[in-house]
């Protein structure tokens, strides 16, 4: 089932969320509708908060991207209860960042381009791992989520100033885009 996306502005996308146990109710189904949202936005990543729940769970779809990184071909992954353990911070790059709950704002953020994360996945197998590159950042982003960050928590100040205006227009449900959302309620 295509779940609608909350949007900038939804209490839920600034909370801390929790670690989830084997018996969370209906995980294999939500992990599917996360995949079929997750499309149907046209999306790479997806966090729980996202759509409403405040638990660590996230996916990751890097394969739509293969034609230009070869490398991800096939990768399509869930995060069950992920964390970033260590950031290297010896070496960081800008690249744009987008949202699926910030449509129309993109803006360049600093990010390391290695991190360890700890995770289990869907068996509730746990991993541990440096991850480098385009994944490294991608990870950075979905799982701020989980954390009740956003990237535009990680622009420069005068950078926020100038998308005021735009972030002020989310709020008040003034934007258009593609898929399911769940506005900030009048």
């Amino acid at each position: 089932m295509i779940l609608p996306i909350y949007i900038y502005g939804q209490p839920v996308l600034r909370k801390v969320a929790e670690d989830i146990t084997p018996d969370y109710p209906d995980l294999k189904q939500l992990i599917a509708d996360m995949w079929e949202t997750l499309a149907e936005s046209e999306g790479i990543g997806l966090a729980a908060p996202q759509i409403g729940k405040s638990i660590r769970l996230s996916v990751i779809d890097l394969d739509v991207l293969s034609d230009d990184l070869p490398e991800y071909k096939g990768f399509r992954k869930a995060y069950i209860n992920p964390h970033i353990v260590e950031y290297d911070e010896s070496d960081t790059n800008s690249s744009e960042e987008g949202c699926l709950s910030l449509p129309a704002i993109h803006e360049k953020v600093v990010r390391p381009t290695r991190i360890r994360v700890e995770w289990d996945d869907e068996e509730f197998q746990h991993h541990d791992e440096w991850i480098e590159g385009y994944l490294a950042r991608v990870m950075q982003h979905e799982f701020d989520h989980l954390d009740g960050k956003m990237f535009v928590d990680r622009i420069s100040p005068l950078r926020k100033q100038l998308i005021q205006s735009k972030l002020r227009a989310l709020i008040q449900g003034r934007y258009r885009c593609s898929y399911r959302t769940k506005p900030v309620k009048k």
